[in-house]
């Protein structure tokens, strides 16, 4: 439950922060929704890009900050003309601060059908150790 709450938390911080700054490039920004899942290994981060392909998608972990950019530019139709949408067209960006140990050769982001997975594997000294017990 702490745990919940913590990452409830950083989403607001995120929020806030992102409120409160101005883009220099005109256009919609949208915060990506994003799922963190943790195990022993490693961390994983899934993020909804719908629209993004993975030339326009740029992931940086710097100073213990993941930052997740994607541009996403509307859709090309050939043959007919929109007359009506819901859907919003924009980029998409967030960013993390990481506080886990991660081993940054071995970080991954693969996408898939609008959903960006990034895999950051823990390093060594911040996996979990069980220390054995010796009765004297």
């Amino acid at each position: 439950m702490a745990e919940l709450e913590k990452t409830r938390e950083v989403k607001r911080q995120e929020i806030d922060q992102n409120i409160s700054t101005e883009r220099t490039k005109p256009g919609a920004l949208y915060i990506p929704n994003v799922d963190i899942c943790e195990d022993k290994e490693k961390l994983v981060l899934f993020a909804d890009v719908p629209g993004a392909g993975e030339e326009d998608i740029k992931v940086t972990l710097e100073n213990d900050i993941l930052t997740i950019e994607a541009k996403v530019g509307p859709e090309k139709r050939d043959s007919h003309m929109l007359a009506y949408a819901e859907y919003g067209i924009g980029d998409f960006y967030r960013s993390f601060t990481i506080t886990e140990a991660v081993d940054r050769d071995k970080i991954t982001a693969r996408i898939k059908d609008g959903i960006l997975k990034i895999t950051l594997p823990k390093a060594e000294a911040a996996k979990p150790k069980q220390i054995k017990i010796q009765a004297e």
